[in-house]
């Protein structure tokens, strides 16, 4: 199972493997407090991408197809190990909106790719 959470909110046993996708470290969350098992920033947006989104939610569809350009070309091996070898796999960001940011993205595509692999039939 693969779900997203703030880094913010506190560390549970039910959130599994816990995989922080931001680029950079959060503000204010020290790495005890985070509980991170994995730090996959290079599957983050790119500085490029992030700063032309801005965080704007009306340009939110135009930011995830984006994304999705720069997922096909990233190396997702440590996230897909971990989906594999956890039950829980939870992917952490800190971004305000918990409906407008690139974890929802990259929760969207990892499940996507999951379900068209010839594995998953």
């Amino acid at each position: 199972m693969l779900r997203i959470k703030r880094v913010y909110e506190a560390a549970v046993p039910a959130d599994g493997f816990r995989v922080l996708v931001d680029r950079l470290w959060p503000r204010g969350v020290t790495k005890a407090r985070a509980a991170v098992d994995l730090w996959a920033k290079s599957v983050a947006p790119s500085t490029e991408l992030r700063r032309w989104w801005g965080h704007d939610p009306a340009t939110f569809p135009e930011f995830a197809r984006r994304y999705r350009a720069e997922l096909d070309g990233d190396d997702l091996t440590a996230i897909r190990a971990a989906m594999r070898d956890h039950d829980q796999v939870t992917l952490l960001y800190a971004a305000h909106d918990p409906a407008v940011n690139h974890a929802v993205v990259l929760r969207d595509y990892l499940t996507q790719a999951d379900s068209d692999s010839p594995d998953s039939a």
